[in-house]
Protein backbone atom coordinates (compact mmCIF):
# COMPACT_ATOMS: atom_id res chain seq x y z
CA UNK A 1 0.00 0.00 0.00
CA UNK A 2 1.45 3.11 -0.99
CA UNK A 3 0.81 6.88 0.56
CA UNK A 4 1.43 8.51 -2.49
CA UNK A 5 -1.32 9.73 -5.07
CA UNK A 6 -1.70 8.13 -8.67
CA UNK A 7 -0.70 11.17 -9.94
CA UNK A 8 2.32 11.92 -7.16
CA UNK A 9 3.49 8.25 -8.71
CA UNK A 10 3.22 8.91 -12.35
CA UNK A 11 5.23 12.42 -12.17
CA UNK A 12 7.71 10.90 -9.27
CA UNK A 13 7.00 13.87 -7.30
CA UNK A 14 7.69 14.13 -3.30
CA UNK A 15 6.55 15.93 -0.53
CA UNK A 16 8.73 18.96 -1.51
CA UNK A 17 6.71 18.24 -5.35
CA UNK A 18 10.35 18.71 -6.70
CA UNK A 19 10.56 14.96 -7.93
CA UNK A 20 14.19 14.31 -8.84
CA UNK A 21 14.70 17.48 -10.62
CA UNK A 22 17.66 18.28 -8.13
CA UNK A 23 19.23 15.00 -8.97
CA UNK A 24 19.02 15.13 -12.49
CA UNK A 25 20.82 19.02 -12.47
CA UNK A 26 23.46 17.37 -10.59
CA UNK A 27 23.90 14.95 -12.83
CA UNK A 28 23.79 17.21 -16.15
CA UNK A 29 26.40 19.37 -14.76
CA UNK A 30 28.48 16.44 -14.14
CA UNK A 31 28.35 15.12 -17.57
CA UNK A 32 29.10 18.63 -18.73
CA UNK A 33 32.00 18.87 -16.78
CA UNK A 34 32.87 15.03 -18.28
CA UNK A 35 33.10 17.16 -21.13
CA UNK A 36 35.05 20.38 -20.04
CA UNK A 37 37.03 18.88 -17.66
CA UNK A 38 39.64 17.16 -19.88
CA UNK A 39 39.22 20.12 -22.75
CA UNK A 40 40.73 22.21 -19.91
CA UNK A 41 43.84 19.94 -18.81
CA UNK A 42 44.81 18.76 -22.44
CA UNK A 43 44.55 22.30 -23.19
CA UNK A 44 46.64 23.74 -20.83
CA UNK A 45 49.02 20.30 -21.04
CA UNK A 46 49.78 20.69 -24.56
CA UNK A 47 50.90 24.60 -24.42
CA UNK A 48 54.38 24.90 -25.25
CA UNK A 49 55.40 27.10 -21.65
CA UNK A 50 53.27 27.75 -18.79
CA UNK A 51 54.52 31.16 -18.32
CA UNK A 52 52.39 33.81 -17.55
CA UNK A 53 52.44 34.91 -21.07
CA UNK A 54 51.22 32.19 -22.70
CA UNK A 55 48.22 31.35 -20.50
CA UNK A 56 47.35 34.64 -21.40
CA UNK A 57 47.34 34.45 -24.81
CA UNK A 58 45.82 31.00 -25.00
CA UNK A 59 42.93 32.20 -22.55
CA UNK A 60 42.22 35.48 -25.19
CA UNK A 61 41.19 33.04 -27.67
CA UNK A 62 37.46 33.10 -27.80
CA UNK A 63 36.72 29.59 -27.86
CA UNK A 64 39.15 29.11 -25.02
CA UNK A 65 37.92 32.05 -22.92
CA UNK A 66 33.85 31.04 -24.09
CA UNK A 67 34.99 27.41 -22.70
CA UNK A 68 36.35 28.61 -19.67
CA UNK A 69 33.56 30.68 -18.76
CA UNK A 70 31.70 27.51 -19.06
CA UNK A 71 33.47 26.05 -16.93
CA UNK A 72 34.13 28.04 -14.34
CA UNK A 73 30.20 28.32 -14.12
CA UNK A 74 29.44 24.87 -13.96
CA UNK A 75 31.74 23.63 -11.89
CA UNK A 76 30.92 26.37 -9.30
CA UNK A 77 26.88 25.43 -9.80
CA UNK A 78 27.74 21.62 -9.67
CA UNK A 79 29.95 22.64 -6.40
CA UNK A 80 26.92 24.43 -4.95
CA UNK A 81 24.45 21.79 -5.69
CA UNK A 82 26.81 19.09 -4.04
CA UNK A 83 27.16 21.20 -0.74
CA UNK A 84 23.13 21.79 -0.46
CA UNK A 85 22.42 17.76 -0.21
CA UNK A 86 25.35 18.12 2.55
CA UNK A 87 23.27 20.80 4.38
CA UNK A 88 20.33 19.83 3.89
CA UNK A 89 20.99 16.26 5.11
CA UNK A 90 23.17 16.82 8.12
CA UNK A 91 22.08 20.45 9.70
CA UNK A 92 19.14 19.38 11.49
CA UNK A 93 18.40 22.92 13.13
CA UNK A 94 15.96 24.68 10.42
CA UNK A 95 17.67 28.68 11.55
CA UNK A 96 21.44 26.82 11.16
CA UNK A 97 20.23 25.17 8.01
CA UNK A 98 18.43 28.23 6.33
CA UNK A 99 21.48 30.25 7.08
CA UNK A 100 23.64 27.86 5.79
CA UNK A 101 21.86 27.78 2.72
CA UNK A 102 21.77 31.61 1.98
CA UNK A 103 25.99 31.65 3.17
CA UNK A 104 26.82 29.01 0.81
CA UNK A 105 24.78 30.60 -2.42
CA UNK A 106 26.15 33.61 -1.81
CA UNK A 107 29.98 32.52 -1.19
CA UNK A 108 29.31 30.32 -4.57
CA UNK A 109 27.78 33.38 -6.62
CA UNK A 110 31.01 36.10 -5.32
CA UNK A 111 33.50 33.43 -6.13
CA UNK A 112 31.72 32.49 -9.69
CA UNK A 113 31.25 35.79 -10.53
CA UNK A 114 34.61 37.13 -10.03
CA UNK A 115 36.54 34.09 -11.50
CA UNK A 116 34.28 34.79 -14.97
CA UNK A 117 35.53 38.13 -14.35
CA UNK A 118 39.08 37.29 -14.32
CA UNK A 119 38.58 35.47 -16.97
CA UNK A 120 36.72 38.14 -19.07
CA UNK A 121 39.19 40.42 -18.45
CA UNK A 122 42.02 38.50 -19.86
CA UNK A 123 39.95 37.73 -22.89
CA UNK A 124 39.12 40.75 -23.65
CA UNK A 125 42.70 42.15 -22.96
CA UNK A 126 42.27 44.35 -19.82
CA UNK A 127 45.14 42.00 -17.48
CA UNK A 128 48.21 43.67 -16.79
Amino acid sequence: MSLRSPIGRVLGLGAAHEGVSHWWTQRVSAVALLGLGPWLLISLLVLGAHDYATVVQWAARPWNAVLLVLTVATLFYHSYLGVQVVVEDYVSHKGAKVAALLTLKFLHVVLAAIAIFAVLRVALGAAP
